[in-house]
């Protein structure tokens, strides 16, 4: 839809939306530049407390993944009126506890009366405007490494099944409640490329705007994906997500290769982990800073399509 307005340009304009990046980011001094993007969605957990706290994480993902730090947050809130209002206490707490753990500050909202609820947030983050990670600007040579597991969406959709074990789901929703400040500090002094977070439109959707942006090939190994506890058994079950169909119909056309774990690498996922392209010298002080992090591919020149699934 953005791809269709006319292209913003302005000398202080660092980012925009015309590479499809996590966030925009303008310059306001030579030495400071505030980055803003917002993020809202439907529950995806029963407990409201939790899915406070799950919008809050994924909304400041977008701000790690630009290298920046979060510094306000303004609620988003979509609510029936004939819902109750206990619970919406509770989704508001939940949220403004991931906020407060990630050092950032409330200072406003905007809520309306809807019938399906909604909740999440707009943040601004800063970041020296020398330091600023995008999507654009992976090199051949460079490792692909994924921060977290796959299977977020799978999971969901299994529990509203009713075929998901508990274990699992946990597990699940203990990933989403992990902020992504500690990938993105890890990163800060590397040989970093690339940045992007895995949310909606899953590893693939993403890894393509990556690939697109930066004008090179991601070769994808999938048996080196990681996946969530139970995500494989529910995609081979049929538990997939709505969104899945989406991902698979717009990136598919720009995947080269399948293999068995097709159905995972398109789930949509929410408070994914950070995809990150990175120098091969880096990749190793990388792993040993982010013990779970993994190593699932590699870019190359251009060639055919922009993914490559192995």
């Amino acid at each position: 839809m953005l791809a269709r307005l006319p292209r913003v340009t302005h000398p202080d304009l660092l980012v925009g939306y015309d590479t499809a990046d996590d966030a925009g980011v303008y310059r306001l001094t030579p030495d400071l530049a505030i980055v803003q993007t917002v993020d809202f969605f439907t529950p995806i957990v029963d407990d409201p407390l939790t899915f406070g706290a799950i919008a809050a994480a994924n909304a400041l993902s977008d701000v790690y993944a630009m290298g920046a730090t979060p510094i306000t947050a303004l609620s988003v809130l979509a609510w029936p009126g004939s819902h109750d209002l206990d619970d919406l206490e509770q989704v508001v707490q939940g949220g403004a506890s991931k906020i407060h753990e990630a050092g950032c500050l409330i200072i406003g909202g905007h809520s309306i009366a809807d019938p399906e609820i909604k909740f999440g947030y707009a943040i601004t983050g800063t970041v020296h405007p020398d330091r600023v990670r995008t999507n654009a600007g992976a090199r051949p040579g460079d490792v692909l490494v994924l921060t977290k597991p796959l299977g977020t969406g799978l999971i969901a959709t299994a529990l509203k099944k009713g075929i998901a074990r508990p274990e699992h789901v946990q597990a699940s929703i203990d990933g989403m409640l992990t902020l992504n400040r500690l990938s993105a500090e890890s990163i800060r002094d590397l040989d970093v490329h690339a940045v992007t977070d895995v949310t909606g439109f899953g590893l693939l959707g993403h890894a393509r705007e990556v690939a697109v942006a930066s004008a090179v090939t991601l070769e994808i190994c999938s048996s080196k994906v990681p996946f969530l506890p139970g995500a494989v058994e529910y995609a081979r079950a049929g538990a997939l997500a709505g969104g899945l169909t989406n991902n698979r119909e717009f990136t598919g056309p720009c995947v080269e290769g399948s293999s068995e774990f097709d159905d995972l690498l398109y789930d949509p996922q929410t408070s994914g982990g950070l995809l990150i392209s990175i120098a091969a010298k880096d990749a190793p002080v990388l792993a040993s800073r982010l013990p779970n992090a993994v190593e699932i591919g590699s870019v190359h020149e251009k060639s055919g399509k922009p993914l490559r699934i192995l």
